[in-house]
């Protein structure tokens, strides 16, 4: 029974992944009006899909990051009350920014959800020196870095063009978009899926493969369902822009995700998404810092939100 139990608070897991994360991959062609909503959401749902395909490949090592080996002991790592905690936590709490509309991140959940099931597991002797290296100062940098690359990669054509006054091919600048918000997404499936799927590991029926296409799909679900609000507010709220901008900002998230996949860093493709177009936006100065502000200040309560829920959660199902 607590299988069956923790196989639906992943699928839940999942599935509020998908509401939050599938439409940020496709938000610069919303916002730059270079597709419909349905047209963006719809690439998305398969760009997502593929991406989530080749994790089944190259998500071994996101897997062991995220099934909470090395945080806590294995005996606690292996129970499954250990993981219906933080997958009902950190969907609980993905699900709620959903509704209000912010842009949060998964991995971000799943990393305080697995610290506050481990303070009530084992107290103060949860690796924090593992969670700083390998959760903490990735999801760090990720944000840090996207700003000035995107704002960068975006100074670097706008100068190039206006140099030498190339022509500019808008059917070939549509598809480069169109293409680019492909790899995001893909880039999205790749690094979420294993992520998710490792809350599953222990149950002996799935396969690996298996296992993530069930979750690929439950996040698919997700998005088409439920993912209007964060669409507005990725897509019309942080800023606007044009084709080479949206094109500048996904080349940015597309690159920093899939290296991070490949390195088994777990880096948040939210963070790298809002900041790559935050940093574009910072060129021709049309940010809204009021939304920007609000959407940090929603990046910081996650971690300590599903900690408390995790921790409450795990300490109902012990009792």
């Amino acid at each position: 029974m607590l299988l069956i139990n923790l196989f639906i608070a992943t699928l839940f897991l999942a599935y509020s992944n998908g509401a939050n994360d599938n439409f940020k991959g496709v938000a610069t062609l919303f916002c730059s009006r270079a597709s419909s909503y349905q047209t963006a959401i719809l690439w998305a749902t398969f760009t997502t899909l593929a991406g989530a395909g080749t994790a089944t490949l190259l998500g071994s090592t996101l897997i062991k990051n995220f099934s909470g080996k090395g945080l806590v002991p294995d005996a606690i790592a292996n129970a499954p009350e250990f993981h219906i905690a933080v997958a009902i936590a950190a969907g609980l709490t993905v699900l709620i920014a959903t509704l209000m509309g912010f842009p949060i991140s998964t991995t971000h959940s799943l990393t305080g959800a697995l610290v506050g099931a481990g303070l009530v597991a084992i107290g103060l002797k949860v690796n924090f020196a593992a969670l700083g290296t390998s959760f903490i100062l990735p999801l760090l940098l990720s944000p840090i870095i996207a700003i000035p690359l995107g704002a960068g990669i975006y100074s670097l054509s706008d100068y190039i063009n206006s140099k030498w006054n190339l022509p500019v091919n808008q059917k070939m600048v549509d598809t480069c978009h169109f293409i680019s918000a492909g790899v995001v997404s893909f880039a999205r499936g790749l690094n979420d899926t294993p992520k998710i799927f490792s809350l599953i590991l222990i149950i002996e029926y799935f396969s690996i493969q298996g296992g993530m296409i069930t979750i690929a799909i439950a996040m698919a679900l997700g998005g088409l369902l439920n993912s209007q609000k964060v669409a507005v507010t990725m897509s019309e709220k942080i800023t606007s822009m044009n084709h080479p901008q949206g094109l500048s900002a996904n080349i940015v998230t597309g690159v920093l995700v899939i290296a991070a996949s490949r390195f088994g860093l777990p880096v948040s493709t939210t963070y790298v998404s809002v900041a790559s177009i935050f940093g574009v936006g910072l060129i021709g100065k049309k940010n809204n810092m009021r939304v920007f502000y609000h959407i940090l200040l929603s990046w910081i309560i996650t971690l300590p939100t599903a900690a408390i829920i995790s921790a409450i959660t795990y300490r109902l199902l012990q009792g």
